[in-house]
């Protein structure tokens, strides 16, 4: 049963891996974020599109072993429609599920889960992480960014209402 499972894991990650899907780009992005992997070459770039704190549609563009390609196919596909928030989850329980945890239960890990065995092969991991360690990075600038132009906007209707006092 074992061996059954592993198998149908390589078959999803070399599906991926073979057709991938979300490559590509976007243009209109709100996020973008890029990430290698120096010590076996794997390059990464992740585009977003948001509608406020949702992820409306993702887009990658890379090169790299067949883990880092398909693991990005596959948190691409997982990431749209999800708030800020649910991504952050996602990303969470990957990290915990390469260190051998259980994902919570009410986390849809989908084709996600078919990484879980790559945990065996540690050197692997990093070619698997790179995805959403440069999602979570992407995601944690747009936050700042977020943060800033909030800031900005009350500035700004600040200096408005008291220049209309002024008058």
């Amino acid at each position: 049963m074992v061996e059954q499972l592993d198998e149908l894991y390589r078959e999803v990650i070399l599906d991926h891996f073979k057709n991938p899907t979300h490559s590509g780009g976007l243009p209109d992005a709100q996020v973008k974020a890029e990430g290698a992997n120096p010590l076996c070459g794997d390059e990464l770039a992740f585009d977003l599109a948001m509608d406020q704190h949702r992820i409306r549609q993702v887009r990658f563009r890379g090169k790299g072993c067949a883990i880092s390609q398909a693991a990005s196919s596959m948190l691409a596909a997982a990431l749209e429609g999800k708030t800020v928030a649910e991504a952050h989850q996602l990303i969470e329980a990957m990290k915990g599920l390469m260190q051998g945890q259980e994902p919570d239960g009410e986390i849809d890990l989908g084709d996600l889960e078919a990484l879980a065995g790559v945990r065996k092969f540690p050197v692997r991991v990093k070619c698997a992480a790179l995805s959403w360690n440069v999602v979570e990075q992407g995601l944690a600038e747009f936050q700042k960014s977020e943060v800033r132009n909030q800031k900005s906007e009350i500035r700004n209707q600040k200096s408005e209402a008291q220049n209309k006092s002024d008058f």
